[in-house]
């Protein structure tokens, strides 16, 4: 008995040892630059037991007294610690490489070389402090596969963002922004009948961490019915534990246009005008001197065109392309910023103003923005913060490039014509038959100050040390006035008195979510991550614009001072989204990986038989370098590969699209309804399926590395306006129809070429991409009809083909252009009667293949950053060449007319001028369409960083002083302003959305801004 009680003494008091020799163990693992480490497997040595470090780095592990840890992950060096009696222990891994960054993906966090989808990373380092005001304008040719195309060089226009080409025809090809989880407004909510702003202005890029680019459908498909056009993360910069960092910056400079073109100066004008009236009379039979004649009237012309001075005297050579230009155009940035904490409360608060001038006289934008960025841990379960910006940006607008009043259309004023009458006077009258824009500069106020607020707060708790929970309520509010006025003399003022518009906009667009993160090792080889939760979005648009006329005086500019309130309106729209969301991350001894996510939609844009869709995706990875035939491998450190299938959808449509609308009609004085719209309750999601397959590799210890991707990626159920029978009253009904495709590869290629203390990275992305139209509902082909423009969808091409008559020159012989005849025969015929000409695609706007080149080199305290962009293959339609390289009127044309045909046995391509008769001067002709390729020196950069020395002398933790340049060097075929151009009228549907089809048109529109800056950063 006594032995029994010793013996039960005895176990009790071992399992007492047991119990009190174990602890829990935690801390952070981080990398040698002290970024925290995600997915890092932490393992009791000996033992299967063991845990991962989650998105902060952090861990948390039961340990018993003597126990070794083991710190491993793929491309890091092993490390083994002696627990010994800590409870806490931070561990730094060396061995990094680019391949170990931590990319931001939908709703958590990866690390690079366990992805399984295609994501590109663009550290927020390489956006700052570029003069420029837009994010997308600091991201292009940076992330392989999306093609950034700016309209033209206006301060604040819209930017077209495609990535891996456009999906949709109709349908929004925009891709999903998202701002600290906060899927952002970036629709248009300016007015409808002006070009698109650009709500991204908004976004000071100095405060970007990091953009993340989601590409594939196992990256975007847990962003669902939004995710067809891809997803870019954009995360704002947090705060680190340790000593407050403060950061100035100071940047200064001035911009001017990429490109002039040449123009016929006042004596070649006056020639040309008379020998084209010269060769009218011929065609006519009417002598020169006859009073009837056309050399009669435009001599006439001349006259009135001269303003009162005498053109035959060369009195005056007025170069109008000059003064469409702001000589005084300058960019000033100023930021500050501080961030730390400690390990507990983590911040970052930053200011900014930016201050940029456009290259076009009356065009300019300011911001002013604010951020406070806070995280806190209340303790080891319990987190939370705020990610909050406050944004003022104000812009000086000028008219669309279909306007008189748009600076660049005073190049087709007449060079005999003076700037001012002979009171000094801006001259109204005569300016040949167009509208001197400098009036609009003196006369007209088109501004917009737009109110912004981006936020978003959550909070986060560890039920375990596996188990997290979050929840995040954001909010973007945006608030736009538009504020337009006339003064009596100018073209929207004159009959009036003066005219003005005031416009009110507000969108409400607020944000909640709730997820699950499950983390687990188990049995130290098999990694589950699983994250599920609901999301809902809801936004809210309302507009209230008034218009007013009869102003007593033009220094008068508010609506309160209009005798006359001629329209007074308002409207609501509002749209909402609610999902369902899970992915399962599941990774086994390090080298298999196999991400599986789903997405339940619900939006209330669609049907009522179709108001909810699911998004299905799944992927699959094998790290090679892992397997036992390649490890100790010397030239292949890393190499994966991957693939993944997925369907997205696009619900970039209006917001009632789907219903039989109705509208307000008056009768007889007495209000009324009259039907708008059909409805279509089987109206559903554009449907995006994608195939991605890639390979990463790494060499020589990932000196050399990158990544080589073929995807296809198929759009089907199109939102389409198809016809109807007239007979219903209605011309149109929205419907799901039509096919298009998009397929290509992409190719990555990163390296460090020296090392020591001159260093050389490199790094260089190409992506080429097809895009081809599969079906239209039985249509074949869907002409725009204009007489000018040339895109048109049709079955076999791509979105927003040239589909035009080829032309075949001049006729050596009476120099009549010639087009031809059929695209088929051998040899081919040729026309001088354009109406018998064939009509074949011509070209594309879409590029066969777009990327850059970014070099960095060091040595000693100096720095320099080169960036080459370029994009290739793609045709640019000058709308505007029929006047300005084929004049019939009165018109100044470009310099190219001079090698026009005068005589027989004359060769060239520019046809005998003729005045009042057209000659070559059809729109829809090859004639006027050239190849947009381009390569471009978009950033260059050289820095020199303050020796430590002198640093401490100055109580400075960092010191530099730089110098940057934007679009310094164009290499172009391109004989107009600038290859990258889209026309801003051109590109907006009447209802504010991005058009897909009217792309590659130029048409006055203005180059982009070549911008040399010096600045200064200091931190202390």
């Amino acid at each position: 008995m006594k032995k029994a009680l010793l013996l039960c003494f005895a176990v009790i008091f071992l399992a007492s040892f047991e119990v009190m020799a174990q602890r829990t163990v935690s801390g952070k693992v981080t990398d040698e630059s002290g970024e925290p480490l995600l997915g890092v497997n932490v393992v009791i040595k000996g033992t299967t037991s063991g845990t991962t470090t989650g998105m902060d780095g952090n861990y948390s592990l039961q340990v018993e007294d003597g126990a070794t840890l083991v710190y491993s992950f793929v491309g890091f060096e092993t490390q083994e610690v002696s627990v010994g009696n800590r409870t806490t222990i931070d561990i730094t891994l060396g061995g990094a490489t680019e391949l170990d960054e931590v990319v931001v993906v939908g709703y958590g966090a990866q690390l690079k070389t366990e992805l399984t989808g295609n994501i590109a990373k663009v550290d927020g380092e390489e956006l700052r402090n570029m003069p420029v005001p837009n994010v997308e304008q600091t991201l292009q040719g940076r992330a392989s596969g999306v093609f950034i195309e700016s309209s033209n060089g206006k301060v604040g226009q819209g930017i077209k963002v495609r990535i891996r080409g456009a999906s949709s025809i109709t349908a929004d090809s925009q891709p999903l922004f998202v701002v600290d989880g906060v899927p952002i407004t970036t629709q248009n909510v300016g007015n409808p009948a002006e070009a698109v702003s650009n709500p991204l202005s908004d976004i000071n890029p100095n405060d970007i961490a990091s953009v993340e680019v989601l590409k594939d459908a196992s990256a975007a498909a847990i962003y669902g019915s939004r995710a067809a056009n891809g997803v870019v993360i954009i995360t704002t910069r947090s705060g680190k534990p340790g000593k407050t960092q403060y950061n100035i910056n100071y940047q200064t400079g001035v911009n001017s246009p990429t490109n002039k073109r040449e123009w016929l100066n006042a004596e070649e004008y006056v020639d040309y005008i008379i020998e084209a009236a010269a060769n009218s009379d011929e065609v006519d039979g009417t002598p020169t001197d006859d009073p009837g004649s056309w050399s009669a009237f435009a001599l006439g012309r001349l006259d009135r065109y001269s303003g009162g001075t005498s053109w035959q005297t060369g009195e005056v050579d007025t170069d109008w392309e000059e003064l469409a230009y702001n000589d005084d155009s300058k960019t000033t940035k100023f930021d500050i910023s501080a961030s730390g904490g400690s390990e507990d409360t983590r911040f970052y608060v930053s200011g900014s103003y930016t201050d940029q001038d456009g290259i076009l006289i009356g065009n300019g934008l300011k911001r002013l923005s604010t951020r406070l960025n806070l995280d806190h841990s209340a303790n080891d379960k319990l987190s939370f913060g705020l990610n909050s910006g406050f944004i003022r940006t104000d812009i000086d607008r000028v008219s669309d490039d279909n306007q008189f009043s748009t600076p660049i259309q005073l190049i087709a004023l007449s060079p005999i014509t003076p700037v001012r009458d002979s009171e000094g006077n801006l001259n109204d009258r005569p300016v040949t038959t167009y509208y001197n824009g400098l009036l609009d500069l003196e006369g007209v106020t088109r501004k917009d100050v737009t109110f912004r607020s981006l936020l978003n707060s959550y909070v986060g708790y560890n039920i375990t040390d596996d188990i997290t929970i979050r929840a995040e309520v954001g909010a973007d509010l945006l608030t736009q006035n538009q504020d337009r006025r006339w003064a009596d003399y100018t073209n929207g003022g004159e009959g009036t008195n003066g005219y003005a518009i005031s416009r009110w906009a507000r969108v409400f667009n607020y944000n909640t979510k709730a997820y699950v993160n499950y983390n687990k090792l188990i049995n130290s080889n098999h990694s589950i991550d699983f994250t599920g939760g609901f999301d809902f979005q809801k936004s809210e648009t309302s507009i209230t614009r008034v218009e007013g006329q009869e102003f007593a005086v033009n220094d008068l500019k508010t609506l309160a001072s209009a005798a006359d309130i001629a329209v007074g309106t308002g409207s609501l729209t509002e749209f909402s989204f609610l999902s369902y969301f899970g992915r399962l991350n599941y990774k086994l001894n390090d080298k298999y990986l196999l991400t599986v996510s789903g997405r339940l939609d619900g939006s209330s844009r669609f049907g009522a038989n179709n108001r909810f869709g699911f998004f299905p995706a799944a992927s699959a990875g094998w790290i090679l370098s892992e397997e036992s035939f390649l490890q100790g491998n010397d030239i292949v450190s890393f190499l994966k590969v991957r693939a993944s299938y997925g369907i997205t959808g696009n619900a970039g449509i209006g917001n009632f699209d789907a219903l039989g609308l109705y509208g307000a009609e008056g009768y007889a004085g007495n209000g009324g309804l009259q039907p708008t719209q059909i409805p279509n309750p089987d109206l559903t999601w554009e449907k995006n399926s994608q195939l991605d397959i890639g390979f990463d590799f790494g060499f020589l210890n990932d000196r050399i590395n990158g990544e080589i991707d073929y995807y296809v990626k198929t759009s089907t159920d199109l939102l389409l306006s198809n016809p109807v029978p007239g007979t219903t009253g209605f011309r149109i009904i929205n419907e799901n129809i039509g096919e298009l495709e998009n397929k290509g590869v992409e190719i990555v290629l990163n390296g460090v070429i020296l090392e020591g203390p001159l260093s050389w990275t490199s790094s260089f992305n190409i992506a080429f991409n097809q895009n081809e139209v599969t079906d239209l509902g039985g249509q074949e082909i869907i002409d725009n009809g204009s007489s000018r423009t040339m895109n048109v969808v049709r079955v076999g091409s791509p979105i927003g083909a040239f589909y035009g008559a080829e032309y075949a020159g001049v006729d050596p012989a009476n120099g009549d252009a010639l087009w031809y005849l059929n695209n088929e025969t051998d040899p081919r015929g040729t026309t001088n009667d354009f109406s018998q000409a064939e009509f074949v695609v011509l070209g594309s706007p879409n590029p066969d293949y777009i990327g850059g080149w970014k070099n960095t080199i060091t040595w000693n305290n100096f720095d320099l950053n080169i960036f080459f962009q370029f994009v290739q293959g793609n045709s640019v339609h000058n709308v505007g060449g029929v006047f300005q390289s084929a004049a019939d009127w009165f018109d100044n044309p470009s310099k190219d007319i001079a090698s026009r045909w005068r005589q027989p046995g004359d060769v060239t391509d520019v046809p005998k001028a003729y005045l009042g008769y057209g000659n070559g001067g059809q729109g829809r002709s090859s004639r006027f369409l050239h190849d947009g390729s381009y390569i471009r020196l978009k950033n260059l950069t050289v820095g020199y960083n303050l020796p430590g020395d002198v640093l401490s002398k100055a109580k400075l933790s960092s010191a530099r002083i730089y110098f940057t340049g934007v679009n310094l060097l164009t290499i172009t075929d391109y004989p107009l302003w600038d290859p990258e151009v889209s026309a801003d009228y051109l590109t907006v549907n009447a209802d504010g959305s991005t058009n897909n089809i009217f792309q590659g048109n130029d048409f006055y529109s203005a180059p982009q801004a070549k911008t040399f800056t010096v600045g200064v950063q200091l931190g202390f």
